[in-house]
């Protein structure tokens, strides 16, 4: 079971590894939901769907104005199979399990599927 001093100790690089063998190992991701719908964040003039490998990291991202987020399990098979055409469609990325003051790796959505894949 992946832990967040681990995770968050580790370098970027690291923790894009984790993530994805989390993932894939799990069979689902995190996203923090509220009765709107999914947490969006706007890095670099592009917009996302931050997605976590654990419930608990994303906890984590939940404080100050999304302190009444929690976070929602999906499984791989929905993920890839709605929410990558999906946010497509909608010309979203995705973004790896962002830590605070750090610059967020994004991921086309096609190529966040390929990875999962």
């Amino acid at each position: 079971m992946l832990k967040n001093d681990e995770f968050i100790s580790q370098n970027p690089e690291q923790r894009l590894a984790s993530f994805f063998a989390t993932v894939k190992e799990q069979g689902e991701l995190f996203i923090l939901n509220d009765d709107d719908g999914c947490v969006m964040l706007t890095s670099d003039d592009e917009e996302g769907v931050p997605v976590w490998p654990t419930a608990s990291l994303a906890s984590m991202w939940a404080d100050q104005e999304w302190a009444h987020c929690e976070p929602k399990a999906i499984s791989l098979d929905v993920w890839l199979s709605r929410w990558t055409s999906g946010l497509s469609k909608d010309f979203l990325n995705v973004i790896i399990a962002p830590m605070p003051a750090e610059e967020s790796e994004l991921m086309a959505p096609e190529d966040f599927a390929d990875k999962l894949a």
